[in-house]
């Protein structure tokens, strides 16, 4: 629900990691990047208005108002809306490389 959210906000570079077998604090990451802060707000707020339709909700939101990289706590997944600066800087498909890519299914 996550990715089909982001990606009707025109999130881009959309990605989701298993960290199943890598880490104990958290599953998944979903990643994704937006064009500005606005567009990074709208994702953000389409992922938090479909999530809530199927009963999740976040743990805490943080880095909302600057846009630059917003980080969505569900617990057992996190999402990560990144500037293209901020994601290009974090790199955190490097950091994190010993997760296991997730397939997308296409639409």
């Amino acid at each position: 629900m996550a990715v089909r959210c982001a990606s009707a906000k025109k999130a881009t570079e959309i990605k989701v990691l298993d960290l199943t077998e890598v880490t104990s604090f958290t599953d998944y990451f979903v990643l994704c990047s937006a064009a500005n802060a606005r567009q990074g707000h709208a994702i953000c707020d389409e992922i938090e208005k479909g999530l809530k339709e199927i009963g999740e909700r976040p743990v805490s939101i943080e880095g909302y108002e600057a846009g630059e990289w917003i980080l969505m706590d569900y617990g057992d997944f996190l999402v990560h809306v990144f500037s293209s600066t901020a994601r290009s800087f974090y790199d955190l498909e490097r950091l994190w490389r010993h997760a296991k890519a997730v397939e997308i299914p296409a639409d």
